[in-house]
């Protein structure tokens, strides 16, 4: 295992961009690929191709924009304020947060819960703001207001011209972060094989058991309130953003619970960063910005994917 000092140097010198990354493969690659496969680069066997593909520090970074936006959601629930401003500094053009508020839980359990999430975000920022270093990017301008709006309105849980308010109570705060957690479970395992070293895949591997835990947190209870008929509109609106495949699953099938949505050898399904971002723009088309984040992500991965 290596140092936190290791970390943050290897990813600040794998950087966001295909040259930078060459170098860190080769200065890191014995750590994190194997020497067969770091002679191989040394040696050209590699493709440029492969090589050229998004750095550690790139896919860390594009999960760090998720990370701020669950963050703020959860914070600004709990506690009706958002990011201290010490961390939300970094590469890129730093944002505001539009919305959000303390939601006047009734549900003592689930404001229990929900400060255990909020806590748990918290955590992530500031270990991927850490372990980037210089390389982190800041805090993009994010939207908790409108953007669930629109996600209401899709999901057709409202009509038009009707306001989705995401902090008005238990329920709707349950309804809301639905949209984000399963969301944020795909992205974490979609992004696994990206990532070529074992330090940073362990830490992505351990953010994606927790994002799990939260998600079956909020479905459960979701399931329980009786709320499975707007979760399954939720889940079919995301559906709709991202490509054609039928992946997104609500909380039953017929009159069986379904919290744990995995395919038929019990393993969760992935989406690709161009994916998540189709979710988090409410966009099915390619573009970058929308939605959750009006002037888009920060970092190299800011584009979605034109659903087929």
């Amino acid at each position: 295992m290596f140092d936190k000092l290791f970390v943050r140097q290897a990813i600040d010198r794998s950087a966001e961009n295909g040259l930078d990354r060459r170098r860190f493969m080769r200065s890191a690659g014995v750590a994190g690929l194997g020497v067969a496969a770091a002679g191989a680069i040394s040696t050209g066997l590699i493709s440029e191709a492969s090589a050229a593909a998004p750095s550690d520090g790139a896919v860390l970074n594009f999960a760090l924009n998720l990370e701020y936006l669950e963050a703020e959601f959860y914070l600004r629930a709990v506690h009706g304020t958002g990011l201290p401003s010490s961390e939300v500094d970094g590469k890129g053009t730093p944002g505001l947060v539009t919305g959000g508020r303390k939601v006047n839980f009734k549900n003592k359990v689930i404001e229990q819960f929900a400060t255990e999430i909020a806590a748990d975000e918290l955590a992530h920022v500031k270990f991927l703001r850490a372990a980037l270093g210089s390389a982190k990017v800041a805090r993009p301008a994010i939207d908790i207001d409108a953007a669930f709006t629109s996600a209401a309105l899709a999901a057709g849980l409202i009509k038009p011209g009707q306001k989705f308010d995401a902090y008005a109570n238990d329920d709707n705060f349950l309804l809301a972060a639905f949209v984000f957690e399963d969301v944020g479970v795909t992205a974490y395992k979609g992004a696994s094989p990206l990532i070529t070293n074992k330090t940073y895949l362990e830490a992505a591997a351990g953010i994606l058991a927790v994002e799990a835990y939260h998600a079956a947190t909020i479905r459960t209870t979701l399931l329980n309130r009786g709320l499975a008929t707007p979760s399954r509109a939720i889940s079919d609106a995301r559906d709709s953003l991202d490509g054609s495949t039928d992946l997104d699953q609500g909380l039953n099938r017929l009159d069986t619970a379904n919290i744990i949505p995995t395919d038929t050898n019990g393993i969760a399904f992935s989406r690709s960063a161009g994916q998540v971002l189709n979710v988090v723009y409410l966009n099915p088309a390619t573009v970058t910005a929308g939605g959750f984040f009006p002037a888009g992500v920060n970092g190299e991965i800011n584009t979605s994917a034109k659903s087929n």
